[in-house]
């Protein structure tokens, strides 16, 4: 197909096809991960990562309160997988919301991320950094457990990128990246909309609305559960672009904003022949 800089327009075609093997890896890694949430989600196989998932919960809490000139007191996640954040000061009602939102969000930052050995690593180092920062907040037995188990894992698989083995890492980002979104996604509509539950955040947005109709417990979660799957649909969409063989050579930035910017799916392959793809490499 010809470019336009060949046809004398002003760009080029992106992505004018897909996928690549590193697209296919992609592709089919996340369709396991997802699977497997759907699966053992409830289960006990899955409760460290719902602990994790809690963890992230609580700290999107609190950014938002500190990006309200807020002041977070203390940090706590429960065996029950529940948690909470006390805190004085900042918009409670973007505090509120912050939890799942903010949860569905990182889920697909490490999913963007996750493409390649060097936005993997500065996802984990984020991560690593965000689990000791909640140390400082009187946090509790289980969260200070969460954080020493997760910080000795993700160490444990950079060193393996790293030293001995690659895309290990890879794979473990966008695994992080999958359980958040979907646990955020599965728990939005559990506690906020299937039950709603007078303790949840959703039920803080409608009393600080002065319990307005527009903003029902149940209606906030409908719309949450809107934004957490579109993070995760936009995600998914920004990570193929990046692993395109378009953007291979190009900066995040040039290749997200061409003005001819698309992605089309004339040429899925199912079965990937490569398992490692590459974001930023």
């Amino acid at each position: 197909m010809a470019s336009e800089d060949e046809e004398g327009g002003g760009g080029y075609e992106w992505l004018s096809s897909c996928c690549n093997e590193e697209q296919n890896a992609f592709l089919f890694l996340y369709l396991i991960y997802y699977v497997a949430v759907l699966l053992i989600g409830e289960t006990i196989f899955a409760k460290p990562m719902r602990l994790l998932a809690t963890a992230i919960h609580e700290l999107s809490h609190a950014i938002a309160c500190w990006l309200t000139c807020g002041q977070v007191l203390n940090l706590e996640v429960y065996e029950t997988e529940a948690g909470i954040t006390r805190y004085v000061g900042g918009w409670r009602c973007f505090i509120a919301s912050a939890g799942y939102l903010g949860e569905a969000f990182f889920g697909g930052w490490f999913v963007v991320l996750s493409g390649g050995r060097k936005t993997a690593t500065a996802a984990a180092i984020g991560l690593m950094w965000a689990l000791l920062l909640s140390l400082c907040y009187k946090p509790n037995r289980v969260l200070v457990f969460v954080t020493v188990f997760y910080i000795i894992l993700t160490i444990a698989v950079v060193a393996v990128e790293w030293f001995y083995f690659t895309p290990c890492l890879t794979y473990l980002t966008l695994g992080y990246g999958v359980f958040l979104g979907t646990f955020a996604e599965l728990d939005i509509f559990n506690h906020l909309i299937l039950h709603s539950i007078p303790s949840s955040d959703s039920y803080s947005i409608y009393e600080e609305s002065g319990q307005s109709v527009c903003c029902m417990p149940r209606c906030v979660g409908i719309s949450w559960l809107i934004v957490a799957i579109g993070f995760q649909l936009f995600s998914l969409y920004v990570a193929l672009i990046l692993m395109s063989e378009e953007c291979e050579h190009q900066g995040w930035m040039q290749c997200l904003l061409h003005s001819d910017l698309e992605l089309r799916f004339d040429k899925f392959e199912v079965w990937p022949d490569d398992w490692q793809w590459k974001i930023g490499d």
